[in-house]
């Protein structure tokens, strides 16, 4: 395991309850405000001291019983929501400022590999105020990785921004997970990142872990939706096939044929898309006529409904997991039942470019 967490503390309005192991990669922390996502982040920088507990980065103790390292001396990277770039310093200067203190037995990382990664080869001799946000996201990224550190630690560092520069961004912590091998621990309230990002999903509500896993599973499970039922959506891994004149570009996943709008990506590139359940429509029988191209044949898995007129549906298909949220009278009209045979619809407008990611 590349991290372990388990600590306990308590503050005036909420007790802390942690405990969960990650393997390598992206671990998201994801909940609701008040969830516990920031305590668990500073506890693991050291900026918050728990009442009790242990954590662990690779084979390094940062905390027991007996031991509290300092931030200083935990070998952390660090990415903030506002960057903290200093502003005195030119870009140039600032991943310099975090090659300095990167640890003596730290594997070596050039600089020029990291500039050139990040496209960020022509704002070398600018100051942080004449950087866009996203140039300024970049820069933050490229300081912590010179750090060399054993773990990045991201809090909410694209939440200041636009939904363009999101997606600017987005591809560079994919980026992250995939070539650079530190793995990441990454705080966000936002459910599309998740799902584009994350290896290991730890879902916190009320200061306890509601459930931890691969964010496949995590996600497209109808029990965990730490972000309210109109947040909860499933992930599918899909294959690029090709791209057509019209603007679309055809999936496969699972042998199911799916079209979206055009994708940033080659054929044959493996992507992860998120389909809200909301967009998710059920029909009882093969549809005909309609305007939606993907039509997934499916079975139910189960059936939970709340106080409310909602039903939350878990789906499986061969493209895989699915949710659809419909209302509690269409599901007892339909005669919804585990087993029961449905066939999905998902318009291909409905998903977002930044749902689908490598």
């Amino acid at each position: 395991m590349s991290l372990s967490v388990r600590f306990t503390h308590r503050f005036e309005s909420v007790a802390l309850d942690i405990a969960f192991d990650a393997p390598p990669g992206v671990t998201c922390l994801f909940g609701p405000s008040g969830s516990g996502k920031t305590s668990v982040i500073r506890a693991v920088a050291g900026l918050l001291r728990p009442d009790q507990g242990e954590i662990r980065v690779q084979e390094h103790v940062l905390m027991d019983a007996q031991r509290f390292l300092p931030p200083h001396k935990r070998g952390l990277g660090y990415v903030f929501q506002d960057h903290r770039l200093f502003p005195h310093l030119n870009v140039a200067q600032n991943l310099a400022f975090g090659a300095r203190y990167a640890p003596k037995d730290a594997p070596e990382m050039a600089q020029d590999k990291v500039v050139d990664m990040l496209g960020i080869g022509g704002l070398l001799e600018r100051r942080p105020s004449a950087l866009s946000g996203g140039e300024a996201a970049r820069v933050a990224i490229g300081r912590a990785l010179l750090a060399r550190p054993r773990m990045i630690l991201a809090d909410e560092p694209l939440a200041s921004l636009d939904g363009a520069r999101k997606a600017e961004i987005l591809p560079y912590f994919e980026m992250l997970r995939d070539e650079v091998d530190i793995p990441v621990l990454y705080v966000t309230h936002a459910m599309g990142e998740v799902a584009r990002l994350a290896t290991t999903v730890v879902a916190l509500e009320g200061g306890r872990v509601q459930k931890v896993g691969p964010a496949l599973a995590v996600l497209s499970d109808p029990m965990v939706t730490p972000a309210g039922p109109r947040a909860a959506g499933a992930v599918i891994e899909a294959r690029l096939v090709r791209h057509h004149a019209d603007g679309l570009s055809e999936l496969e996943a699972g042998g199911v044929a799916l079209f979206l709008p055009a994708v940033r990506a080659n054929p044959g590139a493996k992507l992860r898309v998120r389909i809200a359940a909301q967009d998710v429509i059920l029909s009882s029988r093969p549809p005909e006529g309609l305007s939606a191209l993907n039509v997934i044949p499916a079975h139910v898995l189960s059936l939970r409904t709340g106080q409310g007129p909602g039903a939350l549906v878990s789906l499986q298909s061969t493209a895989g997991r699915l949710l659809a949220r419909v209302t509690a009278r269409s599901a007892q009209a339909m005669g919804l039942a585990e087993g029961h045979a449905v066939w999905a619809v998902v318009k291909s407008v409905s998903v977002a470019p930044e749902d689908v990611g490598q």
